[in-house]
């Protein structure tokens, strides 16, 4: 056996065959182990299924490639992979879900993904078994249908094999240990014994450049030994296999197998099955399960029953395929599944350790691997995927997540498979979690929270006297009852005055004798002067966008560093991880995440000046705040009463304002003083919505939708931000990739009741030429608008396009970057 590979794949289910193939076939030397057989885990007892529908971008095409990939397996491999394409057909039973299923429309067209929309006597003239005087419609894949997990587990091991795999079966792995250029993989030997596999005495060490882990049900463990955290825990799903329905077994006799059926607000599947049918709910209660380990015993086993928990679902069933309500039960299974806070795998670098990659927590693990595999395979043998995957990044969740925060959301995960997923949908599991000092405050006055990192933030401020579902109940694919009070924040706050709770801001201290050479080599941008501030990014060494960063500069070698609050753990492993390879080159760094010792509160428009001038101390309060002491783009330290702040003039609203950085304990204190000062100045309290329909106004690019590691800077048009006279990381593959597409603003003539999400197909003449990454309101100009990215010769200002939302078409045109105030005026004003 092999003990010295490039790559080792822990585990044999479907993910880690396709990983393994991918890598193969890239041409590292890899080597699978498993614990026990090849897809003795979830795999084996899942149902198949192969679902395109999905909201994320980086998601659909990981599973589009999976369903394209698996297709072509059995003429590469000679095993026949199982799959039976019969389409799947996803039905809806209200307006709203048709509105969701049209705005996936949007997500399914910028990936390439082929679907069709039926109506009600569609469906019943192709699939007469199917109940639909109730429905509004279906959105239906063609393409789709369902595959045997086994086969197409044992045909990706058959290629990995044939690239030079090797896989071996019944070793457990117990321990790893970096040694600074690779992993040292405990092992050892498995054997049954009286039906169980137990560890034996036959261990020994496999060298590996990289390991990936896709250890499924067993992610706790995995989590254990490298002394991180997963937050990947199984849950229970139950699936039902009914006898043979005379019905459908008449019917195929002279029609091909039936589709696969999801009726979405019955929270179920159903597909065929040797003339009979499978159904798998997605219902309430379901236990999250193996919360620290799986026990020893537990192989291909199942969970007792608990049909009483899908009863309705079952009865949903037989109304909307009347011919099963007299067809008797054969097999019943209730296995478990992993699942995490979003839904979302776990795909990318291990925190804090090198060459170590997860591939965790895959609710939809046979429809995933084979992408899975395919674009890992791309950042581990090339840097980076063609697309996009920090939203599956492991590091979106921090090391505040704790064991019972994850059984609890991905309990309310599996819930939610089919429950509406509106765009502006704030779920309420484990929450309030974690609350900056002015939560109370905030909530009474109205603040309506979603949830940033763990962090409360306030989307919008709504009723003073609203109920307890209000936001629950406001959501929309279009225009939600929130739309008025988010659209009231942003009109205050363009012609008086906002304040906005920013204090997930991530937050990082950066010092020591080698932080300004460190820094300069980390970021595009000039580094600013001491007491003055730079936008800038850190980029990829494939020349993409990593990390956006505000930079204060503190000392000559102490420098603040602010960047976007969902990614506080992924921002700083990346920094860090740089620091540490560079030292040796730059001198000593030091590194500090001091997010939770800074409240930050922005306040900002026209009268923001006025507002600070009733509570700051100076000697000389007349002009601390005007341009000459405190120009735009700098920083100072002030005392607003008596609360000492590093206020830093910038705002990402595009109006005169200041960003208030202050102890976090003197919070509660300042907020008051904010309150009471911006009374007679028309203050209004402002919240996340408002904001990012204002910064488009602005043309700032957000990460995470504007910003990432499928563009480089010079794509998002951030040429002013790239000082190319410098060397920095990236800079020699930004300037070999060139320019693919351009970020633009658009300002678009839609429909009267929605806005763009910033997920929507930008089109010329029927042509997809584009997509949305951002969309919103704007008060400015009065009419819908967005951000995206287009064709480089279409980002010239002036070009009209058109926008698909609701499957109709709209007119957009591409405006100047900061179509709201382009020469800053409003920002540079003085006083």
């Amino acid at each position: 056996m092999k003990t010295h590979v490039k790559a080792l794949v822990v585990g044999g289910g479907a993910v880690g065959n396709g990983i393994a193939y991918h890598l193969a076939k890239a041409g590292w030397d890899t080597m699978l182990v498993e614990r026990d057989e090849l897809t003795s885990g979830s795999t084996w007892h899942a149902a198949g299924l192969l679902p395109l529908f999905n909201m994320s971008y980086a998601t659909t095409h990981i599973h589009k490639y999976s369903v394209d990939f698996y297709k072509g397996l059995e003429a590469e491999t000679g095993l026949n992979a199982g799959f039976y394409v019969v389409g799947n057909l996803r039905m809806a039973q209200t307006d709203a879900r048709m509105d969701e299923y049209m705005l996936y429309s949007s997500v399914a067209e910028t990936a390439g993904v082929y679907h069709e929309f039926l109506s009600p006597k569609e469906i019943k003239d192709r699939w007469p078994l199917v109940r639909t005087e109730d429905l509004k419609g279906a959105l239906f894949h063609p393409q789709d249908g369902y595959i045997n997990p086994a086969d197409v587990t044992q045909a990706m091991a058959k290629g990995a094999r044939q690239f030079g795999c090797t896989i071996e079966r019944k070793i457990q792995v117990n321990g790893y240990r970096w040694t600074g250029s690779e992993w040292i993989v405990s092992c050892c030997r498995m054997a049954e014994v009286g039906g169980n596999l137990v560890p034996t005495e036959d261990t020994f060490e496999i060298h590996a450049e990289h390991v990936v882990t896709a250890t499924g049900n067993h992610a706790q463990r995995t989590a254990r030994l490298l002394g991180i955290k997963i937050p990947a825990i199984p849950v229970e799903h139950q699936y039902i296999v009914t006898e043979p329905d005379p019905a459908l077994v008449e019917w195929r006799k002279t029609n091909p197998q039936h589709p696969v059926l999801r009726d979405a607000d019955a929270k179920w599947y159903v597909r065929e099955e040797r003339g009979g049918w499978i159904l798998g709910p997605y219902e309430r209660n379901a236990p999250a399960r193996f919360l620290y380990d799986v026990p020893q015993s537990f192989r291909a086993d199942l969970f007792p029953l608990d049909l009483e928990r899908i009863e309705a679902e079952y009865m949903s069933m037989i109304h909307r395929l009347p011919s099963s309500e007299t067809v008797g039960l054969k097999d019943d299974y209730n296995g478990p599944i992993c699942y995490t806070p979003d839904g979302n795998p776990l795909v990318g670098p291990a925190p804090g350790l090198r060459n170590m990659w997860l591939a965790e927590g895959f609710s939809f693990g046979i429809t995933a691997a084979g992408g899975t595999g395919y674009y890992l395979a791309q950042m581990m043998t090339e840097g980076e995927a063609e697309i996009d995957m920090a939203s599956l990044d492991p590091k979106r969740y921090g090391s505040w997540m704790t064991t019972e925060y994850g059984a609890r959301k991905n309990e309310e995960c599996y819930e939610h498979v089919f429950i509406l997923h509106h765009p502006d949908e704030e779920r309420e599991a484990c929450r309030p979690l974690r609350t900056a000092p002015v939560y109370d405050r905030q909530k009474a006055l109205g603040a309506q929270f979603g949830q940033v990192n763990g962090w409360e933030r306030p989307n919008y401020y709504g009723p003073l006297d609203a109920a307890p579902d209000f936001d629950h109940n406001s959501r929309s694919f279009r225009r939600g009852a929130w739309h008025p009070f988010a659209k009231a924040e942003a009109e205050a706050l363009r012609a008086t005055a906002g304040l906005i709770d920013a204090t997930a801001f991530t937050k990082h201290l950066v010092r020591g004798p080698g932080a300004t050479a460190f820094l300069d080599w980390f970021t595009c941008n000039k580094l600013p002067a001491v007491g003055r501030i730079n936008l800038t990014y850190a980029l990829t060494p494939t020349g993409t966008t990593r990390t956006e960063y505000t930079i204060v500069r503190i000392a000559e070698n102490e420098y603040y560093l602010v960047s976007a609050g969902a990614w506080t753990a992924y921002d700083a492993d990346w920094l860090k991880k740089c620091a540490e390879d560079r030292m040796g080159d730059f001198g000593w760094i030091d590194i500090h995440d001091v997010t939770t010792q800074w409240g930050v509160f922005a306040l900002a428009g026209p009268n923001s000046r006025a507002i600070l001038n009733e509570i700051v101390r100076d000697a000389q309060p007349e002009t601390v705040l005007s341009n000459k002491r405190f120009p735009w783009l700098s920083w100072r330290n002030i005392e607003l009463g008596m609360c000492p702040v590093r206020a830093v003039r910038v705002a990402y609203t595009g109006e005169l304002g200041w960003e208030l950085h202050h102890p976090i304990e003197m919070s509660t204190y300042l907020w008051d003083l904010l309150l009471k000062a911006g009374e007679k100045h028309g203050l209004k309290l402002v919240g996340a919505r408002a904001q990012n329909w204002l910064r488009q106004e602005k043309s700032y690019r957000a990460f995470g939708n504007e910003l990432g590691r499928d563009a480089t800077p010079m794509e998002a048009g951030l040429d002013r931000f790239i000082d190319l006279s410098k060397d920095f990381q990236g800079k020699q593959a930004m300037l070999e990739t060139g320019i693919r597409s351009k970020c633009v603003t658009l300002l678009i003539d839609g429909p009267a009741d929605a806005d763009p999400w910033g997920k929507e197909a930008l089109l010329l003449n029927g042509e997809k030429v584009g997509r949305l990454t951002s969309g919103g309101w704007s008060v400015a100009f009065g009419k819908q608008i967005g951000m995206g990215y287009v064709r480089p010769d279409l980002a010239e200002v002036g070009t009209k396009l058109q926008v698909r939302m609701f499957r109709e078409t709209y007119e957009a045109v591409v405006a100047e970057d900061s179509p709201f105030d382009p020469t800053n005026a409003r920002i540079r004003q003085d006083g």
